[in-house]
Parts: C-alpha cells; structure tokens; sequence
C-alpha cells in the first residue's frame, strides 16, 4: 500500500456469523470503490465482547445486548476501527454520543428456523418439552401458544446450539433464518417460521455499519452501500422501540414492511416473559409517515400495557 492509498478496518466480534457478515461489507466495499482494491484496503478487525465471553447466563442478567456492542464501538470512539459491523437486532436503543448508524446492508430473511429431533413445528411438540433459548422474545411467544414448554437458557453460535440439541439437553430451539443463510447453513434449516407464528426482533436480519459522527471520509465510502427499504424499516422498528425503552428484558417483536404503491405495514407485540399475557398493534400508511407511525404504535402498546409492567420488568434483573 501507498501512503495516498485509503484503508477502513472493519471492526467485527469473532463469531463465524459475524465474521461472515463483515467479510460481506468488505467484498462490497472493495467492489464499489476501486480505490480500495489494492490488498488491505478494507482489513476486518476481531474484537472480543462481553457477551461471546459470557455464555452460562442470559443477557440480561449480565448487561443487557450492548454486551456484544459496547467493546467494538469503544474501539469505534478511540479510532482503533473506522466502521463497527452489527446485527441490527444486537444494537441498543440509544447509540453512544458521536455515533451513527451510517448504512445498511439488504436485510436478509427475517423469519426464525425452528429445530426439533421430535417434531416439524411448535404445535407438534411433546407436551412439556423442553425448548432451547436465550431470547425473552421467544420464550413469550412460545409460551403464548404452548404454555406447557420449559423454555430454558441455550446461548453460543449456531453450531454450538445445534450440538446441544443433538446431545438432548433440549428437545428443540430456533435460530434466526438469516445467519443460517449468511453460513451458508440454509440447507439445514428443518422448519421456517412465519411471521405470523414468530414475529421477529427489531432489526432481524440486517446488518448495519456504525461509524464516527465526524468521520466524513468514511461515511462517503459505506454510504454507498446503503439499502434505503431496509433503513426504513429498521429505523421504524427502532423508533417504536425507543418510546417502548425496550431492551433484552422486554419481550418485544416488530416488523416494519413495505408494500405495493409504497404503503408503510407495522406489526409490533409486547409480551409477559411467562406468556400469561400479550398486547399487540399494527400501522399502516404511506412510506413518508413511518417514523410517526411507528412511535404511535409503540406509544399505543404503553398506554396498554401500563408503566407498572415496564418497573416490574426492571426490577427483575
């Protein structure tokens, strides 16, 4: 490399999903901008985080989902990397001061894949299975149509949770569809979920890049690599979570879709951790009103579910 030559490091957690995810921003800058081909232009960074370090407790007992965040974007804020890679449905609410969302990659499938030696489908389950998760947001939908499953603690990357259903210690468990496609895993997914049945996390599926707020060069090369459908829609889904103040100890599902003639299409649920209870809403308009709407929607489901669920739920962890 020159001394003129441009280089952006990519920082990244260590997992082969995540690695897969920032080895894809990587092949698509250097194919949007020549200037970044010469060999290493666009390095890819591995940062540890607290969450791949920790694995024996649920997210929220030890942080909340910042925990697979908050390491890259320090290294993001002392300029160790130029771009943090995330899944979106890993990112907080509220981004650190001098940090932006700068673009997003096309958001992949969005549904969750279900996995059972012992059944094609959720209904299917032997009465009181036990069920693999670490996601509140599926325990409570789970239970909402199954309340006799034991859904239990499994956290790791896709082959590790796959390995501990194999073994037996859960008789079934989900992982999202997207990073199964991402590692070219697809083949092995048994069952794809529908929306319907298992509505998905804020942001599921899509990758977004976090950069410095005063790092004009770099915005100007990943801004190009933006989706505006998919911004759109993470955006929305985030703007409900906001006035919902959600994080990994609420149960919440959002999906932000876009219709025939540019028609907005929210669907959102809030849930009790045990199922026993479930408030849901839906939105639709034109593209231009998606960001109202959505923070209506989220405004609409904590009116319903009272500030007393949102303490309670704090006060849990």
């Amino acid at each position: 490399m020159t001394l003129d030559t441009p280089m952006i490091r990519l920082g990244t957690r260590g997992s082969p999903l995540a690695l897969a995810q920032a080895t894809e921003v990587q092949r698509r800058l250097i194919a949007a901008h020549p200037d970044l081909s010469e060999d290493g232009a666009v390095r890819v960074v591995e940062i540890k985080t607290t969450g791949d370090r920790v694995t024996d407790r649920p997210l929220a007992e030890i942080g909340g989902k910042g925990l697979f965040t908050k390491e890259i974007e320090a290294a993001l804020a002392a300029r160790e990397i130029d771009v943090a890679v995330h899944s979106m449905k890993d990112v907080p609410t509220w981004l650190p001061d001098g940090l932006e969302l700068a673009a997003y990659l096309p958001r992949e499938d969005v549904r969750d894949a279900f996995f059972s030696p012992h059944a094609d489908s959720v209904a299917a389950l032997p009465e009181g299975a036990r069920v693999g998760s670490a996601s509140l947001r599926r325990q409570a939908q789970l239970l909402l149509v199954r309340p006799d499953l034991k859904v239990g603690l499994i956290r790791g990357n896709v082959e590790t949770r796959l390995r501990k259903l194999a073994a037996g210690e859960v008789d079934a468990t989900l992982l999202a569809v997207a990073g199964l496609n991402r590692l070219g895993r697809a083949a092995a997914i048994q069952t794809r979920l529908s929306t319907d049945e298992m509505l998905p996390a804020v942001g599921q599926g899509a990758v977004g890049l976090e950069i410095r707020s005063d790092d004009e060069d770099t915005y100007k090369y990943i801004r190009t690599l933006n989706d505006v459908a998919t911004e759109t829609r993470v955006s929305a889904e985030r703007a409900c979570l906001e006035v919902l103040e959600g994080s990994c100890r609420t149960p919440i599902a959002a999906l932000a879709e876009i219709g025939e003639r540019e028609r907005f299409h929210l669907r959102v649920l809030l849930a009790e951790p045990d199922g026993s209870a479930a408030w849901r809403t839906e939105r639709e308009g034109p593209l231009g009103d998606a960001l109202p709407l959505a923070r209506d929607a989220g405004a609409e489901l904590r009116r319903s579910a009272g500030e007393a669920f949102f303490e309670r739920l704090a006060d849990l962890f």
